[in-house]
């Protein structure tokens, strides 16, 4: 039995969701790449990489990632780019997108190699969450006006638009959608691609796949472009578990028990946005208030029913544990790092990944 704490990918939770994009691809005629800002554990992009045409990105090191990991298609972004980066994003990318006109201008004597884009941002979204916004206010996030996107359009050849968030609502998707043909028209009838970034959630149950296979399929006819998705959790959604074990259980008021991780460290987005962790099937007679076993005050994974009253060495199998969870784990309060393990498609196990305290030592200085 391997030690816990660690992360459990399923490969057979990922091939359901990578059977659903090339769907979507066949269907629709866009290609999808792999955000990797959401999920870039590469030990599984072997299986990913037969489904998906390439990735991208959000820093030179998820593009040089992507590159010599992934293959296939190789998208660049940056909400800016430095003097001493641009070289090698450039010499790792098969596209690179600009988050503003003024870092377009910059560099524009140094990217001619590669296509080039620019990230438009209509000014509406799905997000619920300030944090997550795109189209906040004084969002620093693409350009908003597109009198100004008409004047540098020779140096460019399509666009990004990321504007979905957990958007799991086909309804919502097509008429922002509509929106941003209304706002952007004339500049996408001259662009040769069209990227919708990421944020919509097609691998959800119950999702119009149908219906947004023929959305994308008439965007594109419209305008000319071949459109790209950027999925992230989509790609990824319940294709992983964290598996934890029990330290420790008191009473306070209410049934606690402390486990051997900590979604400060191990799951901090649910932290980030005061969000619970997931446990299936969360039923029973007994409740607990499953804790974390760093020093913060508010690491606490979520309350939940369990069949029996939970005791030292008890596992629990926290699901959802891939995106935006598995690229922010850190090393707070030196709490071991969970390992890495893979379960086949035959449901073999193997652990590619253990970390030590030499990681820990070597992160710092």
């Amino acid at each position: 039995m391997i030690t816990t704490p660690y992360y459990l990918i399923d490969k057979s939770g990922l091939l359901k969701n990578m059977e659903t994009i090339a769907r979507i691809r066949e269907q629709s005629g866009a290609k999808a790449l792999l955000a990797l800002k959401c999920f870039a554990t590469w030990s599984v992009f072997d299986l990913m990489r037969d489904y998906m045409d390439g990735t991208t990105s959000s820093s030179l090191f998820e593009v040089k990632l992507g590159r010599e990991k992934f293959g296939g298609e190789t998208h660049a972004y940056s909400v800016a780019y430095a003097d001493n980066e641009i070289d090698e994003v450039v010499s790792n990318a098969d596209k690179i997108i600009f988050n503003s006109i003024g870092q377009l201008q910059r560099f524009e004597g140094r990217t001619g190699a590669i296509a080039r884009g620019l990230r438009l941002n209509p000014g509406i979204s799905s997000s619920t969450f300030d944090l997550a916004d795109p189209a906040r206010p004084f969002s620093r996030l693409g350009e908003w006006d597109a009198a100004r996107v008409e004047a540098v359009m020779d140096g460019i050849s399509g666009f990004m638009i990321h504007n979905n968030c957990e958007n799991t609502d086909f309804t919502l998707f097509d008429r922002m959608l509509g929106q941003i043909e209304e706002k952007f028209g004339p500049l996408l009838k001259r662009a040769d691609w069209v990227s919708l970034g990421g944020g919509i959630h097609f691998t959800g149950e119950g999702y119009a796949v149908d219906a947004f296979c023929e959305r994308l399929k008439a965007f594109a006819d419209r305008f000319g472009v071949q459109v790209y998705l950027e999925p992230g959790e989509a790609a990824i959604t319940n294709s992983t578990t964290l598996e934890v074990s029990v330290l420790d259980t008191l009473y306070n008021g209410k049934q606690l028990a402390i486990v051997d991780s900590s979604i400060e460290a191990h799951m901090l987005d649910l932290l980030i946005y005061r969000e619970s962790a997931k446990v299936a099937p969360n039923e029973g007679p007994h409740s607990y208030m499953v804790c974390g076993k760093s020093c913060l005050a508010g690491d606490v994974f979520g309350e939940f029913a369990f069949p029996n009253e939970l005791k030292v060495g008890d596992r629990i199998s926290i699901k959802d544990a891939a995106g935006y969870t598995m690229v922010k784990k850190n090393w707070f309060n030196g709490v071991k790092m969970p390992a890495i393990a893979i379960r086949e498609i035959d449901g073999s196990i193997k652990v590619v990944r253990e970390f030590t305290f030499a990681d820990y030592e070597q992160s710092l200085s």
